[in-house]
């Protein structure tokens, strides 16, 4: 039994406008892919008013921007990267190549290869997302990525320099001051001026998602990304203020996040509403967070524990938030979520900015088949065969002669019949 204190109103998808993007998605990737450099250009001046000499930044303009950017936040910026890089060394070390002898002189084998490069889009807008630039690039380079080019477009003309000194020190190998769909397809299809990647990583709008839909296929995205997601699980020992707080730090990501609470006390869920309203009025991104709350925030009771579990596993949602007295209950009873945030003293905003997980995760119920971005999206683990015993290749050539002709693939089955007969005098029946 679920009671809604608060139900988000039928969903306001804008159907036409979803077409829109799609259709103009698409007409500028068919348009970058005839006149490639001219087109981007025109794009970047169009949409971001942008046309300097070179999207691509020099080392010395590298140099030059990092050299404005405070002390303490290229402190910090370096701080939060040493916790990304030492947390995806370990995802990476968790990752083994290994060799198998199932039978002798048959060898089986893995290998884990990194893609050869790497397009990392780093937003801008009216939130430039600086964090993006440790979650894709740091990422990309302790999987072993050799050539990491990153996108971000200028903001209202201006340099975002701390954005373009995070990328700098994650190891970005080249960095464009470029932004929106024409970034994304020049990092997809290729430029006179912008080298083709193998694969897409990074959030951003509708039109940079749409973007990478389209694109997959022709090179690897790392998921596809929609609004940010939170939910909150919270029992009676919750601290309301704490919960609506924490509500309201991922509802601000834009009007269509979505912000839920799962609790097993009605009275701590009316709490929560009231001080929702309460923060929300001289909160400064109110703008985003309000209507985010408005047509898109639930708190739904449930009778226990158990209950919110199983209804957080429905909901598959991209941050998941446990504020209970026993949080790490949630590690063995859940299995859908982009990320686990256990106690009081963790917030998801740790894992946006500063705790050295991955913040590239999963949204729209996609929690349900897969996690975010990790050292392994950017591998490609391979396998490997040999066959160095005689008599083994004529027992298994003799295997798939048989195995072959029940699905009527002779071809095969004579590939299969070539080695029985070669390395165990079987007789070829179809030689004559």
């Amino acid at each position: 039994m679920v009671e809604y204190l608060k139900a988000a109103p039928a969903s306001t998808v804008d159907a036409e406008h979803s077409r829109s993007v799609q259709r103009t998605v698409v007409d500028i990737i068919a348009d970058i892919r005839e006149r490639g450099d001219v087109a981007v250009r025109e794009y970047s001046e169009k949409f971001d008013n942008w046309s300097p000499a070179s999207f691509k930044l020099g080392p010395e303009q590298v140099d030059e921007i990092i050299a404005g950017v405070p002390s303490q936040v290229l402190a910090d910026i370096r701080t939060v990267q040493d916790r990304v890089r030492a947390f995806a060394q370990h995802q990476r070390d968790s990752i083994r190549d290994f060799e198998v002898e199932p039978e002798p002189g048959v060898f089986l084998g893995q290998k884990n290869i990194p893609v050869g490069s790497a397009g990392a889009y780093i937003p801008g807008g009216r939130y430039p997302l600086v964090a993006s630039a440790h979650m894709t690039v740091v990422t990309a380079k302790v999987a072993g990525v050799e050539r990491v080019t990153a996108c971000t477009p200028p903001i209202r003309g201006d340099i975002p320099a701390a954005t373009v000194a995070a990328l700098h020190l994650a190891g970005a190998d080249e960095i464009f001051l470029l932004g929106g769909t024409q970034a994304v397809a020049a990092l997809a299809i290729g430029t006179e001026t912008i080298a083709k990647v193998d694969m897409l990583a990074g959030p951003g709008n509708a039109y940079v998602a749409e973007a990478k839909r389209q694109l997959f296929g022709e090179v690897g995205i790392d998921l596809f990304a929609g609004p940010t997601e939170v939910l909150i699980i919270a029992d009676e020992h919750a601290d309301p203020f704490v919960v609506a707080v924490d509500l309201l730090s991922q509802a601000e990501h834009g009007p269509d996040s979505p912000a839920v609470l799962i609790t097993t006390s009605t009275s701590l869920g009316q709490q929560v509403i009231d001080q929702v309203d309460k923060l929300l009025v001289d909160m400064p991104t109110a703008d985003f967070a309000g209507p985010a709350w408005r047509d898109h925030g639930e708190v739904a009771v449930v009778e226990d524990l158990g209950a919110a579990y199983r209804l957080a596993d429905q909901y598959a949602s991209e941050h998941v938030q446990i504020l209970t007295e026993n949080p790490r209950e949630a590690l063995e009873r859940m299995s859908n979520y982009g990320a686990l945030f256990l106690g009081e003293g963790t917030c998801v905003s740790y894992g946006d900015k500063v705790i050295g997980t991955n913040h590239t995760l999963p949204t729209r119920g996609a929690a349900n088949y897969t996690g975010g971005l990790w050292v392994g999206k950017y591998l490609k683990t391979v396998t490997y065969q040999e066959v160095s015993n005689p008599a083994a290749s004529a027992a298994l050539g003799e295997l798939c002669g048989r195995a072959a002709r029940v699905e009527s693939f002779e071809g095969h089955a004579r590939s299969g019949d070539v080695r029985a007969h070669k390395f165990g005098g079987a007789e070829l029946a179809w030689m004559g």
